[in-house]
């Protein structure tokens, strides 16, 4: 049996899973209300704020802090007042990225600075950013993927990667009207996907050194985080393809397939945990894989590339109990740290990238209620 044949058949049973899934009545719960969804949301963004201007961090412009930004910046078209507190950051910055100029986290801030420019058309804004984007796109990726030689700070080797880089590239297309950087993300989109994507688990290794690790119930690592990096930089590249784009298509369809097997992997607790195949090893809800999961899948239902009937009561799920993770002073917990594998949380684990999954899951939320009047099951 080919491993096309076999892929086909693990994906009928998958299918076979979720019409039982969706078959099944969820308990009635409270509905979500958009004031509610908006209210939370300004909780965790203020929370982190505050502890940004305590703490002074030097790395303002890293990876963990750019995911960050992408939930800020959705909040502040809700919310405008936050949209002062980002192109402060992009002042504080010279809106420059890393000094690791090709690694992808380095660049991640990119989109931040994309996403300011087509607000405010401030040249200044992207004028670094394009400068490294024209670079990437002339440089010939050739390089196998494996997981030696510094490869991360040349090629997108690790799945993390796929939201930093390719989101970037993707929304200067937007900005600028040049398809070229958008095109070169497709490109190495698919370089990294054809290298880490498991075909018969519809899901993405971390990294190559993955490929043998077996979890203590001989399950294969699947981290939940990774995959939520995945999925959200997946929808996040798709907002950058206009409707006739070549390879659109292909996009969309790794969106569906790739839905249909995340949401199986749900735990009761509305969370997925930190180890998608072994959950109970890690037994606690984790909160940024989460978030960063309840994004995709509600953009995919807003936007119309999934079945609402199907998703919305997972994404009900996710978001509930994304809120449960928020303390009194908004502080958001249960946030698995900096990691490429999966790992214990508490709830007093917090990261800025797990409120950046966290902001951007309720925008999306947000955008439902304004066109729904109630969500709740």
């Amino acid at each position: 049996m080919t491993n096309k044949v076999k892929g086909l058949l693990n994906l009928m049973t998958i299918l076979v899973g979720i019409a039982i899934l969706t078959s099944v009545s969820f308990a009635q719960g409270a509905p979500i209300k958009k004031k509610e969804v908006l209210k939370i949301m300004e909780r965790v963004a203020d929370w982190q704020l505050q502890s940004m201007r305590e703490k002074k961090p030097w790395n303002l412009g890293n990876w963990e802090y750019a995911v960050g930004y992408t939930g800020i910046y959705e909040l502040s078209k809700m919310s405008k007042s936050y949209r002062d507190n980002l192109i402060e950051i992009g002042e504080k910055l010279n809106w420059k990225t890393g000094r690791d100029r090709f690694h992808a986290d380095d660049y991640c801030i990119g989109q931040l600075y994309s996403l300011l420019y087509m607000q405010q058309k401030d040249e200044k804004f992207i004028a670094n950013f394009k400068g490294l984007a024209d670079s990437i796109v002339t440089m010939p990726h050739t390089e196998s993927l494996a997981w030696k030689n510094k490869i991360a700070s040349r090629e997108w080797a690790w799945c993390d990667a796929l939201f930093m880089g390719p989101p970037a590239l993707g929304y200067l297309s937007t900005a600028t009207g040049d398809m070229k950087y958008l095109d070169m993300a497709t490109k190495l989109w698919w370089k990294t996907t054809d290298y880490l994507y498991d075909t018969s688990e519809h899901l993405y290794f971390r990294d190559q050194s993955n490929f043998k690790k077996r979890e203590q119930n001989g399950a294969k690592v699947f981290w939940s985080r990774g995959n939520g990096w995945v999925i959200a930089g997946l929808v996040r590249l798709l907002q950058n393809m206009p409707a006739n784009y070549e390879g659109r298509q292909r996009f969309e369809q790794l969106l569906k397939e790739y839905s249909v097997r995340i949401i199986q992997l749900q735990q009761e607790d509305g969370t997925w945990h930190s180890s998608l195949l072994a959950p109970n090893i890690y037994p606690n809800k984790e909160s940024s894989g989460t978030g960063l999961i309840c994004y995709a899948l509600m953009w995919g239902v807003n936007n119309g590339q999934l079945d609402a009937k199907t998703y919305l009561p997972v994404i009900y799920k996710s978001w509930t109990a994304l809120t449960t993770c928020v303390g009194e002073t908004g502080k958001l917990g249960y946030v698995q740290q900096v990691a490429d594998s999966p790992g214990a949380v508490d709830e007093n684990s917090t990261k800025v990238y797990g409120v950046g999954a966290f902001l951007l899951a309720g925008s999306e939320i947000y955008k439902y209620l304004e066109k729904h009047k109630k969500f709740a099951f």
